[in-house]
């Protein structure tokens, strides 16, 4: 399967909560497929010119959520690479009807890595108190929100960056840009193949 995007949207959409690494897998995935990388959480920072917390700070959780799904929607109609969304995107029933059909990967993380992993980074508003307590309610809320729109679900725990990229790109069917068959030119047609007698060709 080609790694091209196209009008179909992006070749690769990774959800998933906060701590799970959609950007370092992300980037490892843009560059195997021979493609770009994009992060709507970036977008919205750079469009803003202030850091995510200070945006919840300053205007607001629900004003954030506003330029997330927008932030969200443009990136699917402009990106055909491989986009990370980020952790409370799909709390937005319109995003979530956006991501249908799109090849979209969760990819999941327990508790006790994901804490690990985040720390207590103040630059993530939502847990800046109690980070394994407010890191379980924010994953019981958005859990089914992440399987209803994922065409798969690809577990980080215990996983290099690299063997979790191997693992999204095999549950998309996708292979490394290196790996892409070779166009046939119009000047060199493959030859017609002849159909065994009795047996149908399979497509």
């Amino acid at each position: 399967m080609s790694a091209a995007g196209g009008p179909g949207g992006p070749v690769v959409v990774l959800i998933g909560p906060m701590g799970v690494g959609k950007t370092t897998v992300g980037e490892l995935l843009a560059e195997w497929l021979g493609t770009g990388f994009r992060d709507s959480d970036a977008d919205i920072v750079a469009a803003e010119a202030r850091p995510i917390s200070d945006i919840f700070i300053e205007a607001g959780e629900e004003h954030f959520r506003t330029l997330e799904r927008e932030a969200v929607r443009t990136a699917v109609a402009e990106h055909p690479g491989v986009l990370a969304l980020g952790g409370g995107a799909v709390l937005d029933a319109s995003t979530r009807e956006l991501l249908k059909g799109l090849p979209v990967v969760f990819l999941s993380v327990e508790v006790g890595e994901a804490v690990k992993r985040v720390g207590l980074n103040t630059a993530r508003p939502l847990l800046a108190v109690n980070p394994r307590k407010q890191w379980k309610e924010l994953m019981e809320a958005r859990r089914h929100h992440y399987t209803d729109v994922a065409r798969a679900v690809v577990a980080t725990d215990d996983r290099t960056p690299e063997e979790v990229a191997d693992a999204v790109l095999d549950a998309l069917g996708l292979k490394r840009h290196s790996e892409q068959e070779p166009v046939e030119s119009a000047e060199s047609p493959a030859p017609a193949e002849t159909p065994t007698p009795g047996k149908e060709k399979q497509v």
